[in-house]
C-alpha cells in the first residue's frame, strides 16, 4: 500500500517523555515528507500548542496539517489558513460551566486562543496546559461569567481517582451536544458532538483526495481510538493504552524508542 498520509499524536507518540522529538523520528518524518507524503499533528492540544512540533518537522515547507482540540480545528501549517473550525456555541458553554461548578474538586480548562481562565493557577494541570501550549494564564473570579466567546474545547481535569468516578456526572445532560472522551488519566474533553481525530481527518483527506486506505495513524491514548479507527494502517505504540492496542494493526516501540521511525522503515523507502 502507498501512504500518501502520517497523522499522528503528539504526547505519548510522537515526543517521547522529555516533550521532545528525537533525532531518528524527526529524520525518518523528514524523509517521507520528501517523498511527497503529508504528515498531520492531530492532537487534543490547544492550537497554539502544536507550534513546536510542527517548526520541528518543518511542516511549512510541506503543507502539513495541524489539527488541534482533538478535531476541532484544521490548520494549513503553511499558509495558516484555517481549513475548518467548530467551536461549542457560548450558550452552551457556559451552561456546561456552571454545570462542572457542583463538583469543586475538578478543574474546569477553557481557552480563548491565547488565554486559560482560570480562578486559581494552583488549580490540576493548569500550568501544565498554559507551559505545554505555550499559552498564558487568566485569572477570573468565575470561568462561567467570563467566557463570553466560543470555546473549541473544554476540559476538565483531576487526578485520576478522581476524575474517572465523575465521569458519568460531567457528561450528564449534555450528550446530545457535546462528544467527550478521555485524552490522558487526568483529562476528560468536551468538543461539539460529533468532533473527533476521525472526523478531522475525514474533512482533510476530502480536502486532499485522499482514501481512508493511504493514512496511516500512530497514537498511543484512548482519544486516538477514533484516528486509528479511520486510518487505512493503525498503529499504536509500545506505551499505549490497552484498548488502543488491541484495535491496532500493529503494534510499535514506545515513544522513547523511535516507534514511529521503527514502523516508518518497513513501509517506506528511507
Amino acid at each position: 500500500m502507498e501512504y500518501k498520509m502520517i497523522a499522528l499524536d503528539l504526547d505519548g507518540t510522537l515526543n517521547n517523555d522529555d516533550k521532545v522529538i528525537t533525532p531518528r523520528t524527526r529524520d525518518a518524518l523528514m524523509a517521507v515528507q520528501e517523498q511527497g507524503v503529508i504528515v498531520a499533528l492531530v492532537s487534543g492540544r490547544q492550537a497554539p500548542g502544536l507550534q513546536r512540533e510542527a517548526d520541528a518537522l518543518h511542516l511549512e515547507d510541506y503543507h502539513g496539517l495541524r489539527i488541534s482540540y482533538n478535531g476541532g480545528r484544521i490548520q494549513d501549517a503553511t499558509t495558516g489558513q484555517i481549513l475548518f473550525d467548530c467551536a461549542i456555541d457560548n450558550e452552551t458553554a457556559v451552561s456546561f460551566l456552571r454545570h462542572l461548578e457542583a463538583w469543586p474538586e475538578l478543574s474546569p480548562i477553557v481557552d480563548d486562543g491565547k488565554y486559560i481562565y482560570t480562578t486559581d493557577a494552583r488549580r490540576h494541570k493548569v500550568m501544565d496546559e498554559c507551559r505545554n501550549n505555550n499559552m498564558q494564564v487568566r485569572l477570573v473570579d468565575n470561568i462561567a461569567d467570563a467566557v463570553d466567546f466560543a470555546p473549541v474545547k473544554i476540559l476538565t481535569a483531576a487526578p485520576n481517582d478522581i476524575l474517572v468516578p465523575h465521569l458519568a456526572d460531567i457528561r450528564r445532560g449534555f450528550e446530545e451536544k457535546l462528544s467527550f472522551v478521555q485524552s490522558a488519566p487526568w483529562f476528560y474533553e468536551a468538543t461539539v458532538k460529533g468532533v473527533s481525530k476521525y472526523s478531522a481527518l475525514g474533512q482533510a483527506c476530502k480536502r486532499l483526495n485522499i482514501e481512508p486506505s493511504e493514512v496511516m495513524a500512530f497514537g498511543d491514548a484512548q482519544n486516538d481510538m477514533s484516528m486509528l479507527d479511520f486510518a487505512g494502517y493503525g498503529v499504536a505504540m509500545g506505551n499505549a493504552c490497552d484498548e488502543l492496542k488491541a484495535m491496532a494493526d500493529e503494534i510499535t516501540a514506545t515513544n522513547n524508542e523511535d516507534g514511529i521511525a521503527v514502523t516508518l522503515s518497513r513501509h517506506f523507502d528511507i
